[in-house]
């Protein structure tokens, strides 16, 4: 654990500090300090490591973050990945709200992910996705038992999160399978003169290009819910793929399916932390799981609700 009161001795490579590490609060999944040094502003991320939904493939990550920053790539520069941190140059810019953003972003956004899927790395990950969890009966139950305050919502939809994990299992992912970031949403982007700077790439990897693309089309041309989203800005972002070099692959719910999964494994990350009722010292804080877990159990049965509706985004 990084203390905010001291600079790990393996940090000050990084020039001598003019003040303490500072935490930068709000990470969904790990935690975030800004170092001021006399070599400058970083920012270093203490990775979660005790309860993570994934492995970490930091030598492969950090490998693709430099390879995109040297193609160009609007990014914070990385600087060095060990086993417990990740160190990147601080960058200045303004925080992407959850609303539909401008059509010149999104189109930027596109031709970003087209300039990413064409970087020649090397990628040592060759692991098998596991079966999606079913195990929603027994979260809805603990969940009443200890008296959570979504536990009503979880067990109104027990059975439509069943339906979710089976069509996650089940949708067919025509391909093709591309190295990316996978991660392209509001909050993990900035504006920096009007134009995209991508932030956060620890979940980097393959993934089905439809998958990516509608995952992050759609993040980009909604509000918070799903009644505002703008067809024209989803368009953008695919238009730029296309403008960057990018093919797009056929229409289909295999646009839809990682964006669901997502969302779905997250929200039942954050109820198993927000069971364990327990402040963790690695990864957000409790209060934040909650309404992790709050804004899953009610939007995702809307999301699965409206997949029809959202193909009709892909004609």
């Amino acid at each position: 654990m990084i203390a905010d009161d001291g600079v790990p001795s393996e940090l000050l490579q990084l020039g001598a500090p003019v003040g303490p590490m500072v935490r930068v609060h709000g990470g969904f999944a790990n935690r975030m300090y800004r170092l001021d040094t006399d070599q400058g502003s970083f920012a270093v991320k203490e990775l979660n490591l005790v309860d993570r939904r994934w492995a970490y493939r930091v030598e492969d990550v950090f490998r693709l973050e430099r390879a995109a920053f040297a193609a160009g790539i609007q990014m914070p520069e990385p600087i060095s990945a060990g086993h417990h941190t990740l160190v990147h140059r601080w960058v200045e810019g303004e925080k992407v709200p959850e609303a539909p953003v401008s059509a010149a972003y999104a189109f930027e956004i596109g031709e970003i992910l087209a300039r990413i899927h064409v970087l020649d790395v090397e990628w040592t990950d060759v692991s098998i996705e596991d079966p999606t969890p079913r195990d929603w009966p027994e979260l809805a139950v603990r969940a009443a038992a200890t008296g959570q305050p979504w536990a009503d919502e979880l067990a109104s939809h027990v059975e439509t999160f069943l339906a979710i994990a089976r069509y996650v299992d089940t949708c067919e992912r025509p391909g093709p399978v591309v190295l990316t970031h996978r991660d392209i949403q509001p909050w993990n982007l900035l504006a920096r003169d009007g134009r995209p700077v991508v932030l956060d790439w620890e979940l980097s990897g393959m993934l089905d290009l439809s998958g990516e693309l509608g995952s992050t089309a759609l993040s980009l041309a909604k509000g918070p819910g799903f009644d505002d989203i703008e067809p024209a800005i989803f368009r953008s972002v695919l238009d730029g793929y296309v403008a960057g070099g990018g093919a797009l692959p056929p229409p289909g719910p295999s646009w839809f399916v990682y964006l669901i999964g997502g969302w779905l494994g997250h929200t039942r990350w954050n109820i198993l932390r927000c069971l364990a009722d327990v402040e963790a010292t690695t990864g957000p804080d409790l209060a934040l799981s909650h309404e992790s877990a709050r804004n899953g159990v009610r939007g995702l049965p809307d999301l699965f609700a409206r997949l029809p509706d959202l193909e009709t985004l892909l004609l």
